[in-house]
């Protein structure tokens, strides 16, 4: 069974239903959210990322916004688009593949200290799927750190991140995790830069794996 089937299959439709890898098929160099947001995120990659980690960058880009003055022992990236990937200089391999069609990852068991997902959580139509997969590949205790804004593709986004407001969407991903298991310490933060208005606000939900 899949494990997203316990939630309403209304919630995940899309505007534009058509192939995500047509969408994606052209690179896109941009920023999704502005310098001050990015910089939130890339503090949170500090506070729960160390040194010598090895991390995965799930639904990646160009670009990671990890701390600059931070060695990793190996960040991967997982993505849609070839071109961005090939471009993102803190990535040691990536691979290619749309999680809506393909929701298991190419991984073993075990093989990761942490992993982010950045302004992306929004367009995943098998979430829980995806976070299940993330949960058997991360080690225990390993951190997920899952960052968003109030942008997006809207045309991509699912239905019920159109429907609810920023609280909403905290607490959406958390209902994900915990349909997903394997997950505890669930943090739901608002990392929004001050004063509000002035930048894109930004928010996180961060969770560990569960040992066991």
């Amino acid at each position: 069974m899949n494990p997203d089937d316990a939630l309403p299959a209304n919630i995940f439709r899309r505007q534009d239903e058509t192939p995500d890898a047509e969408f994606y098929h052209h690179p896109r160099f941009v920023t999704h959210i502005d310098d001050r947001a990015i910089a939130a995120v890339t503090q949170l990659y500090r506070e729960y990322f160390p040194p010598d980690s090895t991390l995965l960058d799930l639904m990646s880009s160009w670009v990671s916004h990890l701390p600059p003055e931070v060695l990793y022992r190996r960040v991967v990236g997982l993505g849609m688009n070839k071109a961005e990937l090939k471009a993102n200089p803190r990535l040691a391999s990536f691979v290619v593949q749309d999680l809506n069609q393909q929701p298991a990852l190419p991984f073993a068991d075990d093989e990761f200290d942490g992993a982010a997902i950045c302004v992306s959580i929004d367009y995943l139509t098998q979430p829980v799927a995806v976070l299940r997969e993330l949960a058997r590949v991360l080690r225990p205790e390993a951190p997920l750190v899952i960052t968003f804004s109030n942008r997006c593709f809207p045309s991509k986004a699912i239905a019920a991140w159109h429907a609810l407001d920023d609280r909403g969407h905290l607490a959406l991903v958390r209902q994900y995790l915990t349909a997903a298991g394997g997950w505890h310490g669930i943090e739901l933060l608002d990392r929004s830069p001050l004063p509000p208005g002035r930048s894109d606000p930004l928010f996180a939900v961060v969770a560990r794996v569960a040992a066991g």
